[in-house]
Order: C-alpha cells, then sequence, then structure tokens
C-alpha cells in the first residue's frame, strides 16, 4: 500500500481527505504547522527526504473571505508560494512521482463565460478581491504542469468549486460566505433572533460542493492515472446567495429578518464549474446542498465551544 503525505491534513480538506483515505487502509503521513513549517524550505526538503513518501497530496494553504483577501493581499500571495514551491520542488528532487495539487475555481477570470471549462485558465483578467490567492494557485497549476510535461511526472491538480463542511472555518473575519452564514444566523438566533445583515444584494450565483465529495475526487485521482493536468471538481448546480441565506436560515432556525448591504461587495456575479471532463473520467459528486449544510451545521453545533478566532 502507498505511503501518502497529506500537507494540510489538519484543515477541512485535509482532514476529509485523511478521513477517507484512513478508512480504506492506507498508510499516512502528516504534520502539523507547529511541526513543520511549510514555508520553510529546508525543513520541508529534510522531511520529504527522511519520510519518502509514494505520493504527495497539497491541501496546504492560506484561505480565507473577500475580507482577509482584500486586507492581506501580500501574504496570500507570498505564504501560498511558499508553501506549494516547498512542496513542489522537494517532490521532483526526491523522485515523488504523483503529486495532487488542489486549488481553487478563483484561478478562473471574473467574468469566465459559464460553466467555466479548465481551458478558460488565463483568458481574462481575474476577480480583483481574491487575485494574489489565484495567482498563487494558478503557479502551481503551471508548475505541475511542466513537470507532467517535462519529468512524465503523474501531477495533476484539482480546482474544486466553494467548499464547505466538517472543520469549517467559522471565523467572522476570515470564513468564507457559506460557514460565515451559518455563524451568523445561528449567533442571532440565540439572540433573540435578531436580523441578520449579509454582504451584497444576494444576487450572485455560486456552486457549492460539501467536503466528503471532494475528498472522493482526490481518492479517485489518486486510484487513477488522469489523462490531463487540470480537473475542475463541482457539483454542477448553482444557487444565488439569497436562496443560499434563506436555506440556512431555515437549517438553523433562525426567525428575524435578512438585511442585505449593497454597500458591501458582491464578487463575482456567477461562478459554475463545468466538471464534465472529470465526470468523464468517472467521478461524480454524490451529497446534495440541503444535506450537506444540515451535516455541517451539526457539526458546528457539537464543536463550536472548541472555535478559536483567527488573529490577523
Amino acid at each position: 500500500m502507498k505511503k501518502i503525505y497529506i500537507a494540510g491534513h489538519k484543515g477541512m480538506v485535509g482532514s476529509a481527505i485523511w478521513r477517507n483515505l484512513e478508512s480504506k487502509g492506507y498508510t499516512l503521513v502528516g504534520r502539523t504547522s507547529k511541526e513543520l513549517d511549510l514555508r520553510n524550505q529546508s525543513q520541508v526538503n529534510a522531511f520529504i527526504k527522511e519520510e519518502k513518501p509514494d505520493v504527495i497530496i497539497d491541501a496546504a494553504a492560506r484561505v480565507g473571505g473577500i475580507l482577509a483577501n482584500n486586507n492581506f493581499p501580500y501574504q496570500f500571495l507570498m505564504e501560498n508560494l511558499q508553501i506549494q514551491n516547498n512542496l513542489i520542488v522537494s517532490a521532483v528532487e526526491n523522485e515523488v512521482n504523483k503529486f495532487i495539487f488542489l486549488g481553487s475555481s478563483c484561478i478562473y477570470p471574473k467574468l469566465s463565460p459559464q460553466p467555466i471549462k479548465e481551458e478558460y485558465l488565463l483568458t481574462s483578467t481575474l476577480e480583483s478581491t481574491n487575485e494574489s490567492y489565484a495567482i498563487a494557485k494558478i503557479a502551481g497549476v503551471k508548475a505541475c504542469q511542466a513537470i507532467r510535461n517535462q519529468f512524465g511526472k503523474d501531477y495533476v491538480s484539482l480546482m474544486p468549486t466553494n467548499l464547505y463542511g466538517i472543520h469549517d472555518n467559522f471565523d467572522y473575519n476570515t470564513s468564507h460566505v457559506l460557514p460565515a452564514m451559518i455563524r451568523k444566523f445561528h449567533d442571532a438566533k440565540i439572540n433573540n433572533h435578531n436580523d441578520v445583515t449579509l454582504w451584497g444584494s444576494g444576487t450572485p450565483l455560486r456552486e457549492f460542493l460539501f467536503v466528503d465529495d471532494m475528498a472522493e475526487s482526490v481518492v479517485f485521482a489518486l486510484q487513477n492515472n488522469l489523462s490531463d493536468y487540470l480537473y475542475n471538481v463541482g457539483s454542477g448546480k448553482e444557487i444565488t446567495i439569497k436562496d443560499l441565506a434563506l436555506i440556512i436560515q431555515r437549517i438553523t432556525g433562525h426567525q428575524g429578518n435578512i438585511n442585505w448591504d449593497s454597500s458591501k461587495p458582491d464578487g463575482t456575479p456567477r461562478k459554475l464549474m463545468d466538471s464534465s471532463k472529470l465526470n468523464s473520467e468517472g467521478w461524480h459528486s454524490k451529497i446534495d446542498l440541503e444535506d450537506g449544510i444540515t451535516r455541517t451545521y451539526k457539526w458546528f453545533l457539537e464543536n463550536q465551544n472548541n472555535f478559536k478566532e483567527v488573529k490577523l
């Protein structure tokens, strides 16, 4: 059985991949950020040289929502470049033949034709609110493509749509839209069903994928030699932010009003991934949005006392 190193194994995506592979009997290696600083090239190379993994799954990244991306573009660009470059360089130098790089749908142009195909990469301008993160991830995709072409190694990039689920980040300052809504509606509910104010107009369309479905796509890429270097991973279904808010309001049991602050940015107006390429290889999502949100809120309720606010 192959030995697999999962970078970022304590995060939402990494932990979902870990649970999945552990249940299948794989030999797994993981290190926390305190044990191994992925921004430190010498540390990373020494670790990979010693452990000699057969496969590296890069689920490590500095991530956040519109607010965090807007306020800290330097950190989002440089730290993500450091993390992925150190892992990729060490993988090549230590003859790791399989590398799965995880990115984000934000690598595609802001006004991409919809649904977004892999071939639209680098065809137009990025969304300004997360440009730094996107540029870092594009660099990772291109590095893996170059290695695949130049050295014939099985390096593949998976670009998920908006992910959510167990071990999500519910911090007010750094969370993405869906977990932020869960937190806001829950907090308003327990405070006499206060009104909830949400950013933007509520009109943008978004696609969401439960993190366990994402983990399944990684396992699929692990167990198969995919024919191309870049694959979108999504549910194929989209919903307006306003309708998403109504679903979360119902699942959390909030009974107050929803106010929309149109002075705040909406971000990309529409972002639906075309996942037909990965679907044609044999992977399909399984968990629908309401089921996924219900599972996520259940986990939130069970773990809310353990959350730590993220200090920026």
